[in-house]
């Protein structure tokens, strides 16, 4: 009861909240933040320079190495000893390639882990991990 009658034994505290003054605040609040939200996208100008500059559609040199469940390495689709690895990263690393690892499913992370320290040793930096979607087959 939020309003107490003076037969009720005096001055009981009330025990419910009324929650209508918090309401009107509420919905004034909202409507100032609905007419002032279109103000925030205003920019501040600013007069940049221009200049012509043409678009890099230079792609990265990208290296696909896969390694498939006997643990042999392919580059580029040629089969590569483990030992040639790190020779072939350090030639393309001024290069700055991306490498793109293919490992099959059955592959001991061992080999891969390997492969990628080799990379990295070697200053090849940006390693992406190729992987088919499930459900999908070759």
């Amino acid at each position: 009861m939020s309003f107490g009658s003076f037969n009720e034994g005096g001055n009981a505290p009330m025990a419910d909240i009324n929650t209508t003054p918090l309401v009107d605040v509420m919905l004034v609040l909202l409507v100032i933040f609905i007419i002032t939200a279109p103000l925030f996208h205003q920019a501040i100008p600013i007069d940049l320079p221009r200049v012509s500059a043409t678009k890099l559609d230079e792609k990265p040199e990208v290296i696909q190495l896969a390694i498939n469940a006997d643990g042999i390495a392919y580059w580029n689709g040629e089969a590569v000893h483990r030992a040639m690895l790190d020779a072939r990263f350090a030639e393309a690393s001024a290069r700055q390639p991306e490498l793109h690892l293919r490992a099959d499913r059955q592959v001991r992370y061992e080999a891969v882990a390997d492969v990628m320290a080799a990379a990295q040793r070697n200053g090849i930096v940006k390693i992406a991990f190729v992987t088919q979607p499930k459900g999908e087959t070759d």
